[in-house]
């Protein structure tokens, strides 16, 4: 994240920068200078989920009572000495930026696979040293810190441009996290979060002025040395020769520096000495070799200019605008110069939508949708498909929505809505399991219904919705397009309420129709009566249990009686009897199975949300039902036969509850024609996997190969790339 090389330049070359600093003495300072102001820190949220993930445990799907229990500490700790603390968190991913999030995802997908061949050779966790955070830890942790009363926003650009806008325009006693663009921005100061100790508010100072002074540069300098160096903007190969060129003319090569160190000093000193001599006459084009990168180039430097700032190392008017890829980047963050960022893939159809980066919410800005498909259709398989739709949105609906979105309050709707592109990062997925799919798969045919929902056009007979660009990882996605996946038709009775009525309606009778949306999302409305008849907070446990076991035939009543006994003894257990509680050997297949019902939840609160939200988000939340060891340890009970009684630990009230949502969830497959039978019953199919007796090679006995309800997972090819083959057939 952040500059090429600069972290590590700054740790090793110039110590001074950074400054051992207490947070306390400073919200003090800052209160003599300000009276009546409350001291405010900008949290990166994203940058702090590893340091606030401190359970022992990881790889079993998340300590969730755990990890809720260290942000309540975290935040306790800083209100306890007046600190407000503001958490910001990623909402979209910029196109500028996409190929850098595709390149950590596939380096994540590497990370992964050594985890899992660890697990299957040693039977246990890995080391910290190979830790990733659970599935689902950044869309969660937004709804923890609002429980706790936080005021936690979801950014409608890069998370790093508005929290350091944050910090400049309100004053803020500084920038929490970890990314060396907080030493390029011209803002507040920045702090180091995995340099903080909680116990002692001690943390570390990281000074862009002495930055300057070491470089021999200006604070306006700074954005045009972090694109030649290489950012999350500009890739780094871009100026590789042009920063070997510094180097081999930079006069005091330092022995204490590493080449890039001297790399990042030769560069400095080539703009102090060299650029700096004809600033102001000329234009950089004319000094750099930018060549066809120069919008790019361009883009990347004004990327760090907040409200009202200006570079000196424009000659062109604020109001001069380069254009890239179809996008206008205003050439300066002046408040007075117009700024507009319209997204067009397709000139053909136009609707009006907002756009992200105008305080404004400026209704005329045009979009444009990507309306005609020229690829195999990712899910609808069949022909060439050409398809074009003009999508007319509500601007008040959209105004909600984005309301929502930037409030931390809804998941991926905004996107959805304003730009039709989403994206879900890794998960904990072993890509040579070939039996249990992909939550990618699994649960798409349950967004189709969404997109449709959002975007209009699934309301009978054929989809007529726009495609939505997916950017889902999965295993055998080299990520290098999106999927495009059509809405899917709903099938609610009485037909498909409008967003408008699910949304804005206070009629009698509305939050009924929320629900008949909501389980036509999931394909449940005919088990409706049996899932109310379920007490809270395990009916949303249950639609997701039932719609899983429905989508994926490889699950057996073993595995059903995992996820009920741990969901009914988390509840009322103390946080540290999890923290102590062990397992006999880690199992790679519950590592997977709890992945699945993580990211399940996550797409109950896309579905919440776009449904008008008929249940209480507190019902989904998984520090109310889901415990990654406690849920292992009763997947390895199960898988050895072990009653109900003992599962439940020989509580009656639970044995009770145990058999009702085991009922209620069999009951609502078998209506599905997916009865749910013990692994005994099974025989060996294919290499050790498992499949039910009577299952064709496809798996198309499941419930969800039925005409016009959406494809079951191993139908379900891999995306746009008509090249691959389609992994899922080989079962």
């Amino acid at each position: 994240m952040g500059v090429r090389g600069l972290h590590g330049f700054v740790a090793s070359s110039c110590p001074h920068v950074c400054t051992v600093v207490n947070f306390k003495e400073l919200a003090e300072r800052h209160r003599s200078q300000h009276p009546g102001g409350t001291p405010t820190i900008v949290v990166d949220a994203m940058c702090c989920l590893r340091y606030w993930y401190t359970p022992e445990s990881w790889v079993c799907g998340g300590q969730w009572r755990e990890y809720y229990s260290s942000l309540r500490e975290f935040v306790r700790t800083f209100t306890a000495v007046g600190i407000k603390l503001i958490f910001f968190f990623d909402g979209m991913v910029e196109q500028s930026k996409r190929d850098e999030w595709v390149k950590r995802r596939l380096k994540n997908n590497r990370e992964i696979a050594k985890i899992f061949h660890y697990i299957k050779s040693r039977r246990e966790q890995p080391g910290r040293n190979m830790f990733f955070i659970p599935s689902g830890l950044a869309i969660f942790t937004r709804f923890a810190l609002k429980a706790l009363g936080q005021e936690t926003l979801c950014s409608l650009q890069e998370a790093d441009y508005e929290v350091a806008s944050y910090g400049f325009q309100n004053n803020c006693l500084g920038i929490l996290g970890e990314d060396t663009d907080y030493l390029i921005y011209d803002t507040c100061p920045y702090f180091s979060i995995s340099e903080l100790s909680l116990d002692s508010l001690d943390t570390v100072m990281l000074c862009r002025e002495k930055l300057c002074q070491s470089l021999g540069l200006h604070l306006a300098d700074l954005p045009l040395l972090a694109c030649l160096l290489g950012n999350d903007v500009i890739p780094e190969g871009m100026f590789e020769s042009f920063r070997y060129k510094c180097l081999t003319s930079y006069a005091s090569v330092r022995e204490s520096c590493d080449r890039k160190g001297n790399v990042i000093l030769a560069v400095a000193e080539h703009i102090s000495k060299v650029l700096r001599l004809h600033q102001g006459e000329k234009k950089l084009e004319e000094m750099l070799p930018l060549g066809p990168n120069k919008a790019l180039f361009y883009k990347g430097v004004a990327s760090y200019l907040l409200p009202g700032q200006k570079s000196p190392w424009f000659i062109q008017k604020p109001e001069d605008v380069v254009t890239l890829d179809k996008q206008v980047l205003s050439m300066s963050s002046d408040p007075e110069s117009k700024q507009e960022f319209p997204v067009c893939m397709d000139s053909e159809s136009k609707q009006k939508l907002p756009v992200g980066t105008d305080p404004e919410f400026n209704l005329e800005a045009p979009m444009c949708t990507n309306t005609e498909v020229k690829q195999e259709d990712p899910v609808n398989v069949g022909p060439e498909a050409k398809h074009q739709v003009t999508v007319v949105l509500d601007p008040e609906i959209l105004k909600v929505a984005r309301a929502q979105h930037v409030q931390a309050e809804s998941y991926l709707v905004y996107s959805v809505m304003s730009s039709g592109e989403v994206e879900c990062s890794n998960s904990l997925e072993d890509a040579t399991d070939q039996a249990l799919p992909s939550q990618a798969f699994v649960y798409r045919p349950v967004r189709q219904r969404v997109y449709s929902l959002l975007l209009g056009g699934g309301g009978g007979g054929s989809s007529t919705g726009p495609a939505v660009k997916e950017w889902f990882v999965y295993s055998g996605n080299p990520l290098r397009q999106p999927d495009l996946v059509r809405p899917l038709q709903m099938n609610i009775p009485g037909g498909t309420p409008s967003l408008r009525q699910l949304w804005l309606s206070q009629e009698p009778g509305i939050q009924a129709q929320r629900l008949d949306t909501l389980l036509a999302c999931f394909d449940l409305s005919s088990s409706r009566e049996e899932l109310q008849a379920v007490e809270r907070p395990f009916q949303a446990l249950c639609c997701l249990l039932v719609y899983l076991f429905v989508q994926v035939d490889t699950l057996c009543l073993e595995d059903l009686h995992a996820f009920i006994a741990q969901a009914l003894c988390l509840q009322g257990k103390p946080t540290m009897e999890l923290a102590d509680l062990q397992l006999d050997h880690i199992d790679p297949r519950a590592v997977q199975l709890a992945t699945l019902l993580v990211r399940g939840l996550t797409t109950l609160v896309l579905v919440n949300g776009a449904c008008g939200s008929p249940w209480e988000m507190a019902d989904f939340m998984p520090w109310h039902l889901f415990d990654g060891k406690l849920f292992h340890q009763k997947y390895l009970q199960s898988e050895k036969g072990y009653t109900a009684e003992v599962l439940v630990e020989q509580n009656r009230s639970h044995v009770t509850r145990f058999h009702t949502l085991k009922s209620v969830v069999c009951k609502a497959c078998g209506k599905e024609s997916r009865p749910i039978v013990s692994r005994r019953h099974w025989r060996p199919h294919h290499a050790g996997r498992w499949g039910r007796q009577g299952s064709s090679s496809h798996g198309t006995s499941s419930g969800y190969s039925r005409s016009g309800h959406g494809q079951h997972w191993r139908d379900q090819g891999p995306g746009s790339r008509q090249y691959e083959p389609d992994q899922w057939r080989r079962y």
